[in-house]
């Protein structure tokens, strides 16, 4: 018996988990970096698909009246700093999922503005710590912006040497 790659056993796996979600496959969640593309992946995620009233089940999208299929509503959770970016380019992505599954899969867009916590995202910068700086602030004589600048700068050095205390 040939031996089977792990993920081949995912959709059979989590199709009922997805069903819930109203995602027929797990095919918009895993390979949402390839079809949205990997930039605007970053900042969004889908959270689930909602079908309309009267579709027969998300794992078709087929209406039972006419037999033709039905388009969902994607509800995209974004970052809330991009959303007006995702808002503006939602129907190229509604154009991008539909030519992947090759048909009309989602009709409209919902965001939902959350933070978006992917794999791919970089780890924040650690905080900065106020540490005493090697070049000071040096008062030119007659010049009183200099000079406030230098007070301003002793007082702040103070204030951080007695919170080290």
């Amino acid at each position: 018996m040939p031996a089977k790659a792990v993920g081949s056993f995912v959709p059979s796996l989590t199709r009922k988990a997805f069903e819930k979600f109203g995602f027929s496959t797990a095919t918009l969640i895993t390979d949402w970096p390839r079809i949205a593309g990997a930039e605007l992946a970053e900042y969004t995620v889908p959270d689930r698909l909602k079908w309309p009233r009267g579709v027969a089940g998300a794992e078709n999208g087929l209406d039972d009246d006419q037999g033709e299929r039905r388009a969902a509503t994607l509800i995209l959770r974004v970052d809330p700093a991009r959303a007006l970016d995702v808002e503006y380019r939602a129907r190229q992505i509604m154009d991008r999922i539909n030519a992947y599954f090759g048909y009309r899969a989602v009709e409209t867009i919902r965001l939902i503005q959350a933070p978006v916590e992917t794999s791919g995202r970089k780890a924040a910068p650690p905080s900065a710590k106020a540490q005493p700086r090697s070049a000071s602030v040096t008062e030119v004589s007659g010049d009183p912006l200099s000079a406030a600048l230098a007070r301003l700068e002793k007082g702040v050095l103070r204030d951080q040497a007695t919170r080290r205390k």
